[in-house]
């Protein structure tokens, strides 16, 4: 069946991804070799304590902060605040000579691009029909993963060759933070301006009292949901090990060796790998089911696992890993997305997303520091990554216990 033509609203919505994938690559391929450059010690331990943090903030506030943006009109006000402070906390990183202070800055930014995504994920509902979610949401992160390699290259360009055109490392970090800013809210606009907020719930007259008791609602529905309880707790394992291998993945390799421009080029690789991968798995998925799709990414995840915590030893099998990872990562991540989005009321997306963000980010919170502190109990990080493997068996036991027959 031919690919249906993509609206407008679904086009700006896919925008976003473009945007904040910029931050996103930076974060995961630069930001912790730079920060290995002023920092002290273990690198795995301390940015894994970071991210720690920054998951540990977000998974506290959005159900709250996502319960209240399901009211009408406030998920792109939402959006507009996350992207704005996250934004300014991006520029300010260039700045910073201390390595805690820097750690600081980076959590703030980390906890705003991370919030404005469960806002955006919400919007998923407002941008398109359902029966074209993991299409949609295939191409978001398809686009994201492509587009994010344009700044991307620029500011590598300019770190990696600052003395050629006259500039000083610091002065050439400050105009790669600058250019990532400044391209995460470009490609805000389009969504700003062409999505509307068209499933939401009325404005509580106790603001405070009655969100509270929307979220135990909500988390009670969640529980009460067969399908969806298994969902979201299969999600909780087997994402972990995805955002903790995204995360973690540069300072790894940091520690066995590689080098930094092996592992910036090989991680640059991950994105045009995943560019086709993640559209052709959205493909997969409407054809062959959201569940099974995902049980086949979950699986590849676990033999990614395995190789890095067995064989990984030199830039040749970290580049080997990268092309790996290309191949599920987006395709795991957009049909979580969009499958999560098929089995809740659309009304309360913001709010049951901010769950989805808790089942997330929590896990996000064990895997990291599971991580950090074998690395540190033990020398060996090998040893933490090959932890993940469990997590990721946990989640393809609960994942078959969902009901693929819901996928609309």
């Amino acid at each position: 069946m031919a690919s249906q033509k993509m609206t407008k609203a679904e086009k700006s919505w896919i925008m976003y991804d473009v945007g904040n994938s910029a931050f996103v690559l930076l974060s995961t391929a630069l930001i912790p070799v730079y920060f290995g450059s002023i920092a002290t010690g273990s690198v795995v331990v301390a940015w894994g304590y970071a991210e720690t943090v920054a998951s540990l903030i977000i998974a506290l506030a959005m159900p709250f902060l996502g319960s209240l943006a399901d009211m009408r009109g406030m998920k792109k006000k939402f959006i507009v605040g996350t992207v704005g402070t996250g934004a300014v906390a991006c520029i300010a990183l260039g700045f910073p000579t201390n390595a805690m202070v820097f750690l600081v800055m980076y959590v703030i930014a980390a906890v705003m691009l991370n919030s404005s995504m469960v806002f955006y994920d919400a919007l998923l509902v407002d941008a398109t029909t359902e029966d074209r979610y993991d299409e949609v949401s295939s191409h978001g992160y398809a686009w994201g993963y492509v587009g994010s390699c344009i700044p991307f290259i620029i500011c590598l360009a300019i770190v990696l060759g600052h003395e050629s055109i006259g500039l000083s490392m610091g002065v050439a970090m400050k105009l790669a933070f600058a250019i990532t800013a400044v391209w995460w809210v470009a490609f805000t606009v389009p969504l700003l301006r062409n999505v509307e907020q068209t499933h939401y719930k009325s404005r509580p007259e106790r603001m405070m009292a009655d969100t509270l008791k929307s979220l135990v609602e909500t988390l009670k529905n969640i529980w009460a949901d067969r399908s969806l309880r298994f969902f979201v707790i299969a999600y909780f394992f087997y994402i972990d090990g995805v955002h903790t291998i995204i995360r973690m993945s540069t300072s790894y390799g940091t520690d066995l060796g590689i080098s930094s421009t092996q592992l910036v080029l090989a991680l640059l690789v991950t994105q045009f790998v995943a560019f086709p991968a993640a559209i052709i798995y959205g493909r997969l998925g409407k054809r062959f089911g959201t569940k099974k799709m995902l049980l086949v990414g979950i699986a590849g995840y676990m033999f990614i696992t395995l190789f890095a915590a067995l064989f990984l030893k030199t830039a040749t099998e970290f580049w080997i890993l990268a092309i790996m990872v290309g191949l599920f990562q987006g395709g795991i991540q957009a049909l979580s997305r969009s499958g999560f989005g098929k089995l809740i009321p659309k009304d309360h997306a913001n709010e049951y997303y901010g769950f989805f963000d808790i089942f997330g980010k929590y896990a996000s919170v064990m895997g990291t520091f599971l991580v950090s502190t074998i690395t540190m109990l033990t020398g060996a990080s090998s040893l933490g990554v090959f932890s993940l493997v469990i997590l990721f068996a946990v989640g393809f036991v609960c994942m078959m216990q969902v009901d693929g027959t819901r996928e609309g």
